[in-house]
């Protein structure tokens, strides 16, 4: 292994960060930590039509979102087209690439000559010995690379094993343009050369792109990096992950009310496994991750398991922790305009006291949204219709006497609240749940809700007393 591990995460700015780009740039960014290297990015923004800075700024701000720091400043591989088109043009004058001045209707020819064979398109080779001196006057030539053409180009992969290329049909393939722009295949290989790359971490999909890439590497006498192509990720019925499965942007999973940790979580553990650990902390990716234990086969995406993954985060995070992320991504998440806009100190002091009551409840910090609701809406109270059915007949006699029972209560307090129901419960042969629900209906407009003498605790004897009240009078 060289000196220091350098990997890099190279994504293509023509859409958001989405969720398989995240599991790569996770693989990239825990190899770098787990062995004391680096993560550099680039953006790999050579197509121009495609490219925005909107989508730069969308992937920027998604791996801010997930903690995937990078290591110094992001790299635009446009801006380095003139270093790319000085390898190239180096190519040519050590004899390892050549200037091919083949018209697009000499190409389609090839083309369609290969097809009626039944082969893949390629190139013939027609001008990688002629002279330059031939070609027709005022043309601009492209630089192909001189491909070996017999033996196999082997590619070392650390997740798929050594993966073996004939040759023949690799062909001598564009390096650069005609028009002077250079191909995505050779732009690659020169940033990764510059960055001091050692660790190539991407989708499988690249995988014939690397026995070409080797190609480049050995012409110019570079050390080709480590190689690992992670599978790519495919849906709960193994179909390739749409949007329908859940191939979004990392910002819609904000928006659901996933937190970074679970979510880097649950993508770590698609396709790679540290025995049976499925609860990790990031510290523990850290320490157990290593790119040779990632499976060779697609990794299925499941949305009840990430859910089930995140309610498990949620609740271990102390209470502290998961009011600052929770106010952080209140501004992203569906349905909570209402509860930004009263957030006051008096209202994060009570949401902090119901968090304990309402992490219990809640898989996503949406739902914690909907559990905490009940603290921010001005009296009356809208009721939603099952807790409407628990406050009609004789339930409202029952909750006329719970009010005046509460209110002897001076010292204020979740036990002191339950100790007068429970009291009065017993004098009037109610059971107890005859009357706690009728009053979590009253105090919270829902049927569900923390403990009732949680809720009574952290709304406080005035407005608990003022809330029972508008549904008896």
């Amino acid at each position: 292994m060289p000196d220091k591990v350098v990997t890099r995460f190279a994504p293509s700015p023509t859409g958001y960060l989405h969720i398989g780009g995240a599991r790569t740039a996770l693989f990239n960014w825990l190899y770098a930590k787990h062995t004391g290297g680096t993560m550099l990015l680039r953006i790999e923004d050579t197509d121009r039509e495609r490219s925005t800075d909107a989508a730069t700024a969308a992937i920027l701000d998604g791996l801010s979102w997930l903690g995937l720091a990078w290591d110094g400043e992001p790299v635009s591989q446009f801006e380095r087209a003139p270093r790319h088109r000085e390898v190239a043009e180096e190519l040519v004058r050590m004899g390892k690439a050549y200037y091919c001045y083949a018209t697009p209707a000499e190409l389609e020819a090839m083309r369609e000559s290969a097809r009626a064979m039944g082969l893949p398109p390629r190139y013939d080779g027609r001008w990688r010995d002629r002279d330059p001196s031939e070609a027709p006057a005022g043309a601009k030539g492209a630089i192909r690379i001189k491909a070996p053409t017999d033996g196999e180009t082997v590619v070392h992969d650390r997740v798929q094993g050594d993966v073996r290329f004939p040759n023949k049909d690799l062909d001598d393939f564009i390096i650069l343009r005609s028009d002077g722009n250079p191909t995505y295949m050779h732009a690659v290989v020169v940033d990764d050369h510059d960055m001091g790359i050692t660790h190539i971490i991407r989708g499988d999909d690249h995988l014939t792109n690397a026995a070409r890439q080797t190609v480049i590497y050995q012409a110019m006498g570079w050390e080709v990096p480590s190689m690992s192509h992670i599978p790519l990720i495919h849906g709960a019925d193994g179909a390739k992950l749409s949007k329908r499965h859940g191939a979004l942007g990392v910002e819609a999973y904000r928006a659901m009310g996933y937190l970074p940790e679970a979510l880097l979580n649950y993508l770590a553990r698609l396709g790679w496994s540290h025995g049976d650990d499925e609860i990790m902390s990031i510290a523990d990716m850290i320490a157990w991750f290593d790119i040779g234990d990632v499976n060779k086969g697609a990794a299925r995406f499941d949305f009840a398991k990430l859910e089930a993954l995140n309610g498990v985060h949620m609740r271990r995070m102390n209470e502290a922790a998961l009011l600052d992320i929770f106010i952080a991504t209140l501004p992203y998440l569906e349905g909570s305009p209402a509860i930004a806009a009263r957030l006051d100190d008096r209202r994060k002091a009570q949401l902090l006291a119901a968090l304990p009551g309402l992490k219990e409840r809640a898989k996503t910090l949406v739902e914690l949204v909907e559990g905490a609701a009940f603290l921010f809406v001005e009296r009356p109270l809208p009721v939603d219709e099952k807790a409407a059915a628990l406050l009609s007949g004789e339930a409202r006699a029952i909750l006329r006497g719970a009010h005046a029972a509460l209110a002897t209560v001076s010292a204020w307090s979740a036990a002191s609240a339950e100790a007068a129901i429970r009291d009065y419960a017993q004098a009037g042969g109610h059971k107890l749940g005859a009357v706690a629900q009728p009053l979590r209906a009253a105090l919270t407009g829902k049927s569900t809700s923390p403990g009732v003498f949680d809720v009574l605790a952290v709304l406080g004897r005035e407005e608990s007393l003022a809330r029972i009240a508008d549904q008896i009078d």
